[in-house]
């Protein structure tokens, strides 16, 4: 009987688990400066009302921080990620990273042994296959 992978995803915060997130967090990082609305809509495929939402839910955890100005009389929304956003993330981001290589390795293992089938979920103990 094949032994359960033995990770911690208890540092996987939920919080950043999730694509639209991700991509979030993924624009904001790479920026050198906050990211306007606009930009953050376009770099990330999301509309206004999901990134709103998004936005609010990363605000709520303290990740961002979000500032509303006008610029000549248009009202803009730029974001940020805090320094306790960015620590996080980055936790969360090596956390993801040991469990996908414990997975990797669990998976080559078993396609090192005879008989398994790339096809089949079983040989994985994957519930459902």
């Amino acid at each position: 009987m094949k032994h359960p992978v033995e990770t911690d995803v208890s540092a996987l915060e939920r919080i950043f688990h999730e694509p639209s997130r991700m991509a979030i967090l993924s624009a904001l990082c790479a920026a050198s400066e906050a990211l306007t609305f606009t930009e953050l809509k376009t770099l990330s495929g999301l509309t206004d009302g999901n990134l709103s939402r998004h936005l609010k839910a990363l605000e709520e955890a303290s990740v961002i921080r979000i500032r509303k100005s006008f610029v000549g009389v248009k009202p803009q929304t730029s974001v940020a990620l805090t320094d306790k956003g960015l620590k996080r993330f980055d936790e969360y981001l090596s956390a993801l990273a040991d469990v996908l290589k414990k997975a990797r390795q669990a998976v080559a293992t078993e396609r090192g042994k005879a008989g398994w089938a790339p096809t089949s979920g079983r040989r994985l103990g994957l519930a459902g296959t």
